[in-house]
C-alpha cells in the first residue's frame, strides 16, 4: 500500500467515490504479503491488543508513522484475516497513476487532492464511516525515523466529531497504534511490535465548542500514542514472540 496522506489536510481536500476493494485482488494480494512477503522480509513480528479492535462500528486507526511498511503492516495486524474487515486508506492523488494508483484505487486506498480543495472527501469519508468501514490516518502526518511521537495534526479530531455530530449514533472510535522497528529504516530481518491500545469513544467529545473537543481529542490521542511508545521501547531487547500465522 502506498504512503498514506496525512491528517492536517483531511478536511480540506478533494476525493472521489469510485474508491473500492477488490473481491478478486485484495484477498490474493493480503494473502501474498500475510503468508509471504512480510515473514520472508521481517524477522519476528509481535503484536498486541487485537481483543481491542471493535467488529461492529466504524474505526479510524490513527498509528504512529515509522515507514512505508506501515501500510502493509497495519492490515497484516488488524485486517481481514484477524478482523474479517478490509482497511481503507487515504493516499495523496499523486499516487493513484498508472499501475501503482489502480492497484491502491481496488486496495481500498481513496485518493485526497490537494492542488484542488474540496469538501468532497470529508463527504466520502463520512460516507464509509455510516458503512461501518475501517480508517487509516497517520495524525503525525508524516514518516520519522527517531522513535518520538511528533505533535499531531488536528484534522483526525475534526474529522471524526463531524461525522459524529452529523449522523448521531454512529459510534466512531478512534484505535491510537505504535509500530515500531527495531532498526530506524527497516531492512531484511528487522524486528516489528505493533501494539494496539483501547479505542477512544469519539461520542465523549461531543459538545458545542467543537473546536475545544477537537484540541481534547487530539491531546488525549497524543497522550495515548506517547504512552504506547514508551511502552513499546522494550523493542531495543529484541525479545519479541513470533506470530504464528
Amino acid at each position: 500500500m502506498s504512503k498514506s496522506y496525512s491528517a492536517s489536510t483531511v478536511t480540506h481536500a478533494q476525493t472521489t467515490s469510485s474508491s473500492g476493494v477488490s473481491p478478486w485482488l485484495t484477498p490474493v494480494a493480503y494473502f501474498l504479503g500475510r503468508y509471504i512477503v512480510l515473514p520472508s522480509f521481517f524477522g519476528h513480528i509481535k503484536i498486541t491488543g487485537q481483543e481491542n479492535i471493535p467488529t461492529n462500528c466504524p474505526v479510524i486507526f490513527a498509528p504512529t508513522h515509522r515507514s512505508r511498511w506501515d501500510s502493509l503492516i497495519l492490515p497484516y495486524a488488524a485486517g481481514r484475516h484477524v478482523t474479517g474487515r478490509d482497511m481503507r486508506f487515504m493516499v495523496t492523488s499523486n499516487e493513484c497513476h498508472g499501475l501503482q494508483g489502480w492497484f491502491v484505487m481496488r486496495m481500498g486506498g481513496f485518493p485526497v487532492n490537494i492542488q484542488h480543495p474540496a469538501i468532497a472527501t470529508l463527504r466520502h469519508t463520512v460516507e464509509l464511516m455510516q458503512r461501518g468501514e475501517m480508517l487509516v490516518i497517520y495524525p503525525e502526518g508524516g514518516i520519522y525515523h527517531d522513535g518520538q511521537v511528533h505533535p499531531l495534526k488536528p484534522g483526525i479530531a475534526r474529522l471524526a466529531l463531524t461525522a459524529e455530530s452529523s449522523h448521531p449514533g454512529l459510534g466512531i472510535k478512534i484505535i491510537p497504534v505504535a509500530i515500531q522497528y527495531s532498526e530506524p529504516y527497516p531492512n531484511w530481518g528487522t524486528d516489528v511490535n505493533i501494539h494496539i491500545a483501547e479505542p477512544i469513544q469519539v461520542t465523549n467529545y461531543i459538545n458545542s465548542n467543537v473546536k475545544q473537543e477537537a484540541k481534547r481529542l487530539t491531546a488525549d490521542l497524543a497522550h495515548k500514542l506517547q504512552q504506547l511508545s514508551h511502552k513499546e521501547s522494550a523493542i531495543s531487547d529484541r525479545t519479541f514472540a513470533e506470530i504464528h500465522n
